[in-house]
């Protein structure tokens, strides 16, 4: 479940930039809201880690892959999320920044948990768009693992298709091969 965390007022940039790291929890910004999120579970934590390496394989070098890194959607009012995996150009992860922005990132992808499906489906569906990310892909654990992706045409989400089983889907115009049922079988 997605918490608040108390404050007494709304978080700026540069306070966010000074709060320290909780591996345990992934802390996000909502319009200067701090929120609060639990790790996923095992199959989610599989699935996650299996979706990288896929992409790890299949995409060209010129594209990073990454798990759980803040991406600032926006400094004014601060929003500031933590997307299961995001696709970078790799000439900015080679910089190794302590975080991403918005218009470094071409795909953000959120794999549905239980207290986060609404979230990603609405809220992050219209943050990802609003700070230009070109792609965007939720998955579904629930049998039939689906995964849903979509394309930003003119500001907004187009729905390029919901998917399951073994399918090539393209990210920056370059193939990727995911077999959705093995993303938590073992």
């Amino acid at each position: 479940m997605t918490m608040p965390v108390m404050s007494d007022h709304l978080y700026t940039f540069d306070e966010w930039r000074e709060l320290p790291e909780d591996e345990r929890l992934k802390i996000e910004v909502v319009e200067g809201v701090r929120t609060v999120s639990p790790r996923g579970y095992a199959f989610h934590q599989r699935a996650l880690h299996r979706l990288l390496a896929r992409l790890e394989e299949d995409l060209p070098r010129r594209w990073s892959p990454l798990a759980e890194v803040d991406v600032v959607l926006s400094k004014k009012p601060l929003t500031v999320r933590i997307p299961d995996i995001v696709v970078a150009d790799s000439a900015v992860v080679d910089a190794n920044p302590p975080r991403l922005f918005g218009a470094d990132v071409r795909l953000a992808v959120e794999v549905l948990s239980e207290g986060t499906r609404r979230v990603d489906r609405v809220m992050k569906f219209a943050e990802y768009a609003e700070a230009g990310i070109a792609q965007y892909w939720i998955i579904d654990l629930d049998p039939p693992i689906s995964l849903r992706a979509f394309t930003l045409v003119d500001g907004m989400y187009e729905l390029d298709g919901e998917f399951s089983g073994i399918q090539v889907l393209h990210v920056a115009g370059h193939p990727v091969r995911l077999d959705l049922t093995a993303l938590t079988a073992r």
